[in-house]
């Protein structure tokens, strides 16, 4: 790993005990949708091989476990990949311990390649050099994201909306994990287009539900933009609308379990 990988994975805060555990627990798996148009713009019924780079917990790696013959998940955090090892069971899934743009893994094989929530952490253009070696002719490379806030009742959504917003402050006054931005996102479909190795690169939208009580609502407040650990005492604001936010789900919520809707963003190149 080079430094200045192990240097972002460091700063990320992603490796501190526990953050794994809160980040499978709590951030939503990509709904059967993302999957059904995944397979369809690959023009296969069943992946033989799906490739999940920088997989984290392996969330989006399980979630093509009965749609694949076989599933590898790439992850370079060590602390993530455990993770992921340990919460899954399926036999047609690996993970492997590596970066993205340099999986080790044997070439022109998988049908489809995915970043999922996490192209905007990666140098994109040596991912998806690497990306189209893995692909098969005519296989599919997709990086996809989920839009934030969710939809959960409005004034969660706003606290929600407050509490990332003052992460993200933080992060760009202290200096902290800059390659996270949202607006590395809006550039994924560009990046796409400007690698020269993809023969169409387009940008598709679906939606997924989930459910949530006030614990999971708690989860994703910590586990979004890495724990507030990382921030120290220099961010009163994430540490203040983190407060408003749990004391909003707890007046919300209260023990109910009500359904939350997300907004998914899938950017696709097909080799050629």
């Amino acid at each position: 790993m080079s430094d200045v990988s192990r240097e972002l994975i460091e700063r990320s805060g992603y490796a501190l005990e526990g953050f794994p555990a809160v980040y499978d627990s709590a951030r939503p798996s990509p709904p059967a949708s993302v999957v059904d148009i995944l397979c369809h713009l690959a023009r296969v019924e069943r992946p033989r091989l799906v490739v999940d780079l920088g997989c984290g917990t392996g969330l989006s790696t399980r979630a093509w476990a009965a749609r694949a013959n076989e599933v590898v998940g790439v992850e370079g955090n060590p602390a993530m990949a455990a993770q992921a090892r340990a919460a899954t069971s399926a036999a047609n899934v690996r993970f492997v311990d590596a970066l993205a743009a340099a999986t080790g893994l044997a070439g022109a094989a998988a049908d489809v390649v995915t970043v999922a929530q996490a192209f905007h952490w990666m140098e994109p253009q040596p991912v998806l050099r690497e990306a189209a070696r893995l692909l098969r002719p005519g296989g599919l490379f997709a990086a996809y994201d989920y839009d934030w806030p969710p939809a959960i009742e409005p004034e969660l959504d706003e606290a929600f909306a407050a509490h990332h917003e003052a992460r993200g402050e933080a992060r760009r006054r202290l200096a902290l994990v800059e390659r996270a931005g949202t607006d590395r996102k809006q550039r994924h479909l560009d990046e796409i287009r400007a690698s020269g190795l993809f023969r169409s690169a387009r940008e598709l939208v679906c939606h997924g539900w989930d459910d949530v009580d006030y614990a999971r609502v708690v989860g994703l407040a910590e586990s979004i933009g890495g724990p507030r650990e990382i921030f120290g005492d220099e961010a009163p604001a994430v540490r203040e609308t983190f407060e408003r936010l749990r004391e909003t789900a707890a007046r919300a919520l209260g023990g109910r379990t009500v359904p939350m809707l997300l907004g998914y963003r899938i950017r696709v190149g097909v080799r050629p």
